[in-house]
């Protein structure tokens, strides 16, 4: 026996902490559980009994009391990718009538070796060995996400398994499409960005020389646009300031991710990127639609609403919303209606703030958010074929005008040269 702190949340969704005595975690989080609390952090505080074991601490909902050595090159996680067509084909085998360690285990059979079939083994033996599926995937919390797992303790609780897998399946599924299309619309502008650079490369230490020791002969001045070519030029072909520019942004990006780990400075990096030129945009569609498809998923799989919101905030990706999701949980503790903090955010526009007001008066939420999520994914389409058919003329145009100034610095010397003999 060991004694295993805790930390959980309570059903008015305060946090509350304490200690239980359990020979595994397991049961620490079901004793926890049978309390009425929802635990979000449970580790072994010291041993009982002469037990010799040293505190390992995990969270509950994402526990992993093991450790595990992973050899170089191998992941340790699952990837999104796999674990959308796991859980579609659970679903499948599920809705097909096979038992849950069955369905699993023909699962992990399929897969190909590596952390997939791994981590499906050890799943699947720990429901053999009398765990629940939440409580055996919550031990492997970089493959499954607060959302997988809570989804399935409301799925296992309500007994409605097999639907809430369909819906975490269109979730993932959503989700993966809608990545998909943002790194597509990357492509082309990453591809014009490379030829650029290698152009530029190409005629700074190639061109450019060439037509210096040229220049050098004329006993003409050579026009100020010549002048500032051949300086930058010098500046890219010194290795002390390539080194001294390489070095700034490297602390540019150092004091980014610094000002990134302190709560105001996440705050106020999100809210920046929201209102970035032609950027923004895209960015606050997504994170609203990516609010509303997750909300919706969670209550309609029956996860408490505090318990929601909470997942939401972790899941979020974007602190603005995890800032209005706290307001929105200590609004409803308090009694009152989650589109009063929605609307003070700032971030959310009217027609979510007016859809949730009316799922929460008609008792259809879910439904609303669904219908929300929906209709920001084709914004968000939208948004995506926009910001590529802009950005593809904005960057020929931008490398025009750079090879355009550069063929115009080189020549202006040789036409001033022409005009004077003539």
């Amino acid at each position: 026996m060991a004694v295993y702190a805790y930390v959980a949340m309570n059903n008015q969704g305060k946090e509350i902490s304490g200690s239980v005595e359990a020979e595994t975690s397991t049961l620490a989080i079901s004793q926890i559980r049978d309390m009425g609390y929802f635990p979000t952090k449970v580790y072994e505080k010291s041993p009982v009994s002469g037990a010799s074991t040293s505190a390992k601490p995990a969270k509950a909902g994402g526990l992993n009391m093991n450790i595990q050595i992973k050899l170089p090159g191998i992941g340790d996680r699952i990837k999104p990718r796999q674990l959308s067509v796991f859980v579609r084909q659970l679903a499948t085998l599920l809705g097909a009538g096979l038992p849950l360690l069955r369905s699993i285990n023909v699962l992990s059979d399929q897969a190909k070796p590596g952390i997939m079939k791994e981590t499906l083994s050890e799943v699947a033996a720990d429901i053999e060995g009398g765990a629940t599926f939440s409580d055996a995937v919550a031990k492997h919390p970089k493959s499954f996400s607060k959302l997988f797992i809570n989804m399935i303790k409301a799925g296992e609780v309500g007994g409605i398994l097999e639907a809430v897998l369909e819906r975490l399946a269109e979730f993932s599924e959503k989700e993966e499409a809608l990545k998909r299309k943002i790194k597509s619309a990357m492509v082309y502008p990453i591809l014009v960005t490379v030829a650029a650079v290698g152009i530029l490369t190409f005629l700074i230490i190639v061109v450019i020389p060439t037509f210096k020791k040229m220049f050098e002969d004329f006993d003409t001045e050579l026009p100020g646009a010549t002048v500032m070519l051949l300086k930058i030029a010098d500046v890219f072909k010194d290795w002390k300031s390539i080194l001294i520019i390489l070095g700034s942004l490297v602390g540019l990006f150092i004091i980014y991710k610094f000002i990134r780990r302190t709560r105001k400075g996440s705050y106020y990096s999100d809210k920046i990127k929201l209102y970035i030129p032609v950027v923004g945009p895209l960015i606050r569609k997504t994170a609203v639609g990516r609010f509303s498809r997750t909300f919706a998923t969670l209550i309609g799989s029956g996860v408490p609403i505090l318990q929601a919101l909470t997942i939401v905030k972790d899941t979020s990706g974007n602190e603005v919303i995890a800032q209005a999701m706290v307001s929105v949980r200590d609004s409803i503790r308090e009694g009152e209606s989650i589109a009063g903090p929605l609307q003070a955010s700032g971030i959310f526009p009217p027609l979510v703030i007016n859809m949730v007001d009316v799922g929460e008066e008609t008792g259809a939420l879910d439904k609303m958010l669904l219908k929300v999520a929906e209709a920001y994914d084709q914004e968000v389409d939208a948004a995506v074929a926009a910001l590529t058919s802009i950005m593809e003329p904005i960057m020929i145009v931008g490398m025009g005008v750079v090879v355009g100034f550069i063929v115009i610095a080189l020549f202006l010397p040789l036409i001033k040269l022409a005009t004077a003999i003539v």
